[in-house]
């Protein structure tokens, strides 16, 4: 196995480009992205009470991959595990912010990182009072521009439950194109649930 592995690479060797270098991402500090109406920031512990406001409510996460948090503990626990796995370079996540007063009203999120690919997963989630006013739109245009300009990654993708109309229009106004349909991808709250994917290309959002 050993000399057919090698034997491989020394093929492979011939035709790659060996010297390519990964995109790199500087993992000291995430950085903070402004808008018009919003901030894109660290979260802190100081936003646990916001946190908990906004993913406790059944409504906001309806269409999640996880279930509502329980307790205000429970929004500690989340703030310790985005700091955790930014520290372990899976995840970044942004809290969404107004920038008048700082407070927080939603997240962004950049995970499922293959940087060899240039390619990763988008997430996002509003609190109810502030749905409709064009905040995620604004705040994904910022994190789009920071993953295909700044990161320079090739390819973003969303994974969305098909009842979720709401959030699939924001991704259709964004320029993703629905990819394919999985059937009972996921099983949360003793329900089974489909997903649409969506993929977006660095040459679409340059065109769009």
């Amino acid at each position: 196995m050993i000399r057919k592995t090698a034997l491989l690479f020394s093929r492979l060797a011939a035709t790659v480009d060996l010297s390519y270098q990964p995109i790199m991402i500087d993992w000291k500090q995430l950085p903070t992205l402004i808008t018009d109406r919003i901030c894109l920031r660290p979260v802190s512990p100081a936003d646990i009470d916001a946190l908990f406001k906004i993913f406790s409510d059944p409504e906001v996460i309806r269409y999640w991959a996880a279930p509502a948090l329980k307790s205000r503990d429970a929004a500690t626990d989340l703030v310790n595990e985005i700091h955790d796995r930014f520290k372990r370079h899976e995840m970044l996540k942004w809290g969404l912010a107004l920038r008048e007063t700082n407070l927080l009203i939603g997240t962004t999120t950049l995970f499922n990182l293959n940087l060899q690919n240039e390619r990763a997963e988008i997430g996002y989630g509003l609190a109810r009072d502030y749905w409709g006013h064009g905040y995620m739109c604004e705040a994904l245009r910022a994190l789009l521009q920071y993953a295909f300009e700044v990161l320079n990654l090739h390819r973003l993708e969303a994974d969305v439950d098909p009842r979720n109309s709401a959030s699939i229009r924001t991704l259709e106004r964004l320029g993703f194109k629905r990819e394919g349909y999985l059937r009972e991808r996921w099983h949360i709250n003793n329900e089974i649930q489909d997903t649409v994917f969506f993929g977006l290309l660095r040459s679409e959002w340059k065109q769009f």
